[in-house]
């Protein structure tokens, strides 16, 4: 059984009850509940969140949402936790601000997980245009040649010294698939320095050595993560 998990928390330094805010109509997180449901791979989606008004926003869409602590850290937590009280051999973090994801991505995701038996988790990458190499948003990753991550970093990796033919810079997309086990162990997991000094949580599962396995996707659709009223009004223009 393969579930995507959504996590949505009310409160944000930036943009706070984000995962409410109208876009057309309707909550942000409808959006995503709705373009996660058409993800082939997946068995269930649920969202997983710590205030009530979310919850009823989505069982009002006639989705499944359950009440989650209010004390995680940052997703992978809130995932873990709905893993312990629900079957599934796979779990799938789905960023509950990215109201433009493609379901196509999500398969793709499951895919890598399916096909790489040693992988604890998966997720993807797409190559960026130099305008981005310097933005300390766009997170980088570069894999080894069997496809497993290596390192994230806000920098840009690799650094160019001699350019040539094969020199490429790739974002990572924020999409995860966990085995359950790797799932439940991460979460028991402390932070780690690397992890703290780069603000990326992924950075826990390469240094407790957990492989994780990238793809580059083949969806062009664009992604936008809602951290701010400016990206807000930038997906309204979008899906306007």
């Amino acid at each position: 059984m393969v579930v995507g998990v959504i996590p949505a928390r009310y409160k944000s330094t930036r943009l706070e009850g984000k995962p409410l805010a109208d876009i057309h109509g309707r909550p942000m997180i409808w959006h995503v509940f709705e373009r996660a449901s058409r993800a082939r791979s997946l068995d269930a989606v649920v969202v997983a969140t710590d205030d009530q008004r979310i919850l009823q926003a989505i069982e009002e869409l006639g989705g499944r949402a359950v009440m989650t602590r209010a004390d995680h850290t940052c997703g992978t937590e809130r995932v873990a936790e709905v893993a312990e009280s629900m079957p599934g051999e796979i779990f799938v973090n789905i960023q509950g601000d990215e109201p433009l994801i493609d379901p196509r991505m999500i398969d793709e995701c499951v895919a890598v997980l399916e096909s790489n038996p040693g992988a604890a988790l998966a997720t993807l990458m797409k190559c960026v245009p130099e305008d981005a190499y310097g933005d300390s948003g766009v997170v980088k990753v570069v894999c080894d040649l069997k496809g497993r991550a290596m390192y994230f970093s806000r920098s840009l990796i690799p650094f160019p010294r001699t350019r040539t033919a094969r020199f490429r810079v790739f974002e990572h997309i924020g999409l995860y698939a966990y085995t359950r086990e790797a799932l439940l162990t991460l979460a028991q997991l402390p932070p780690t320095p690397l992890e703290e000094i780069e603000g990326l949580e992924q950075l826990r599962a390469l240094e407790n050595g957990l492989a994780i396995y990238l793809a580059e996707t083949q969806c062009d659709g664009e992604i936008v993560s809602v951290d701010t009223a400016q990206d807000l009004e930038r997906v309204r223009r979008i899906l306007a």
